[in-house]
């Protein structure tokens, strides 16, 4: 059994966020981290390797130092990462990003008994579209939204969360999880992982290894064939300090009053 995870490297939403003249982010001048929600989809992974013993395996997609990300997660307890990493591939949106991991997903080989977890969402994007489009592209069962994960044989018990409760749902393997950072606890990368993450193996899958694969082509997949536009990307303006009223509940709404009639916004 192998367990194939999928995780993104986001900007920092914390810190200064840098767009291009196309409207896509400049990563490149953005502090980065791995998605929350991704790292949920990761410690449940590892829960099922600390039961069963399966493989757990990093899958991201993005330029050559997102490999840094890919050794955190290894220090976490990731046996091994791929790297799905090309020029061709810049820009793509959720529709062509789902493509290209699923054709890589193909290459790599999921089997009969393997599970493909991903992050509900991104926060660079809050879609929640590229965890269902794979597994689309690879007719697999799916299930969103997942709260709780539990294997028994070769069916997966989720407990779905929804607005207003829980949905159990099972699922054959193989078979592809989103899940959402009530899942579980992320657990911290260790001394012994942090020194053994180096001598781990990271598979570089550029465009010429899978551009036979049947998934991809070249008219649909990086900026120029990703079917979502653009209209208009901006930094927003930072907005000044704000003031915070003291004395009693009346004081601070005659105060609120008076300085609102001041500016005659009332």
């Amino acid at each position: 059994m192998r367990v194939f995870v999928c995780v993104k490297q986001v900007p920092d939403t914390s810190g200064k966020v840098a767009v291009n003249e196309d409207g896509t982010l400049n990563r490149a001048s953005m502090a980065t981290i791995i998605n929350p929600d991704d790292l949920s989809a990761m410690e449940a992974a590892l829960q099922l390797k600390d039961e069963t013993g399966c493989q757990v395996t990093a899958v991201t997609m993005g330029p050559m130092p997102a490999e840094g990300m890919l050794r955190e997660l290894i220090a976490m307890g990731a046996d091994d990462g791929v790297l799905i990493s090309g020029r061709e591939f810049g820009g793509s949106d959720t529709y062509a990003t789902s493509q290209i991991i699923a054709a890589a997903l193909h290459h790599l080989g999921v089997g009969p008994e393997d599970v493909i977890f991903c992050g509900r969402q991104a926060i660079d994007g809050d879609t929640a579209q590229v965890g269902p489009q794979i597994a689309e592209k690879l007719d697999l069962p799916q299930i969103t939204y997942a709260a709780d994960v539990k294997k028994e044989g070769n069916v997966l018990k989720v407990k779905r969360l929804l607005e207003d409760g829980y949905m159990t749902i099972e699922a054959q393997t193989p078979c592809l999880i989103t899940c959402v950072k009530e899942l579980n606890e992320p657990r911290y990368m260790t001394i012994k992982g942090i020194i053994e993450c180096y001598d781990k193996p990271i598979e570089i899958l550029d465009y010429p290894a899978l551009q036979n694969e049947p998934l991809i082509d070249p008219t649909t997949i990086g900026l120029k064939g990703s079917p979502t536009n653009i209209f208009r990307s901006f930094t927003p303006p930072q907005k000044g300090a704000g003031q915070m009223l003291t004395g009693t509940s009346q004081e601070a709404v005659n105060e609120l009053v008076g300085k609102l009639a001041a500016k005659h916004i009332i």
